[in-house]
């Protein structure tokens, strides 16, 4: 099954991501139910290895998170595949780091891609009309530099992630609390 770990985010930022994604027209937006920082992402997890992660975490001491997001930003560029919001905060690599650490330990297979904390907004379709791109350029423009202040993830999730006509479908497996503000 398609699965992956996330930070969860607190309503209002969601909500306050959500009101800046409906400012760019093109595209699919992410609701705000489903936006998060996906940590590790397993494209054939096996039910095994989920429940040897799911051990582990549960067992992990959870880290003291505090997060800003600085930037809005595309990945791809002809044509781009998606909009995001760039993710900081200390503490926030190395939790990353360990979260990866414990799923190949418990035998999951991940990407071999650097690690971009990142909070997807929009995806785009694969044939983005000029005007189109020209929009997503514009709001670039205007909101590059988007900033939300210092937040506190609630949780680390375990999702299972099922691809439909109508773009992912994300079913909640587990939960497991993070710590607050140090």
């Amino acid at each position: 099954m398609r699965a992956f770990l996330a930070l969860d985010l607190p309503d209002d930022v969601a909500d306050g991501l959500d009101r800046l994604s409906g400012r760019l027209t093109p595209g699919r937006p992410v609701p705000p139910e489903d936006m998060h920082l996906t940590l590790a992402f397993f494209a054939n997890a096996g039910l095994d290895a989920l429940e040897e992660l799911h051990m582990a975490l549960e067992l992990a001491q959870p880290p003291r998170l505090c997060l800003s997001i600085h930037g809005a930003d595309v990945f791809g560029t002809d044509p781009p595949r998606s909009l995001h919001v760039r993710v900081t905060g200390p503490g926030l690599m190395d939790y990353q780091r360990r979260i990866a650490a414990m799923a190949r330990r418990a035998g999951l297979a991940l990407p071999h891609r650097r690690f971009v904390p990142h909070i997807t907004l929009v995806r785009f379709s694969p044939r983005i009309s000029p005007e189109d791109m020209a929009r997503v350029g514009r709001f670039l423009a205007a909101h590059g530099d988007f900033a939300w202040p210092a937040f506190v993830p609630p949780a680390v999730a375990l999702y299972q992630s099922t691809l439909g006509a109508d773009g992912p479908r994300y079913d909640l497996l587990d939960r497991y609390p993070l710590f607050g503000m140090p």
